[in-house]
């Protein structure tokens, strides 16, 4: 390298280590606590935030799907289970989008190539969604009580059992407990 070159890399790295250090150097306010440690009245906002994994007891939905056994999963955006009894291993998944709409649902449907068709559950607007390839797996999600929508999908793996209307089974007892 010649003289200029390593003047500009000189400069470069003064310029970022100046960078650096004024990063180090703001001021944060608030007061410091433990990772995962709340304040007094931090957590109010988010006291129900899981509550809607509660829509349907495990026990109506193991009874929904034939399980003799069952077992939450993950809980966030979206709920989860597995089950197993006389019709094999079961997934159940269960949403609350407070915010979606059924356009969307049926529009991602489509998009994914799933066979999509229109229902009513209790007299609300319904879609009833099939992946093509996977005869035990059915997703139906129906107008929210509320606000959004609400879907359940069911996959047998086995295919034993009409996924369907498992999920519509499903859905209506989400709207009985809503109402």
């Amino acid at each position: 390298m010649n003289g200029g070159t390593w003047r500009a890399v000189r400069v470069l790295a003064a310029a970022t280590a100046v960078g650096l250090i004024a990063g180090c150097g703001s001021t944060i306010e608030g007061s410091p606590r433990a990772e995962g440690a709340s304040s007094s009245g931090d957590t109010e906002q988010f006291t129900a935030l899981l509550e809607e994994c509660n829509a349907v007891a495990d026990e109506q939905i193991a009874q929904t799907v034939g399980a003799d056994a069952i077992e939450r999963g993950f809980f966030g955006a979206i709920c989860r289970w597995d089950a197993v009894g006389a019709n094999g291993p079961v997934k159940v998944t269960f949403n609350w989008f407070e915010t979606g709409s059924l356009d969307t649902e049926k529009s991602t449907g489509e998009k994914l190539g799933y066979t999509v068709e229109s229902s009513t559950i209790q007299g609300r607007k319904a879609v009833v969604m099939r992946p093509r390839g996977d005869p035990g797996a059915c997703g139906v999600t129906v107008g929210s009580p509320s606000a959004g929508v609400v879907g359940w999908w069911v996959q047998f793996q086995t295919g034993a059992a009409d996924p369907c209307e498992a999920a519509s089974t499903l859905a209506d007892l989400t709207l009985n407990l809503s109402s």
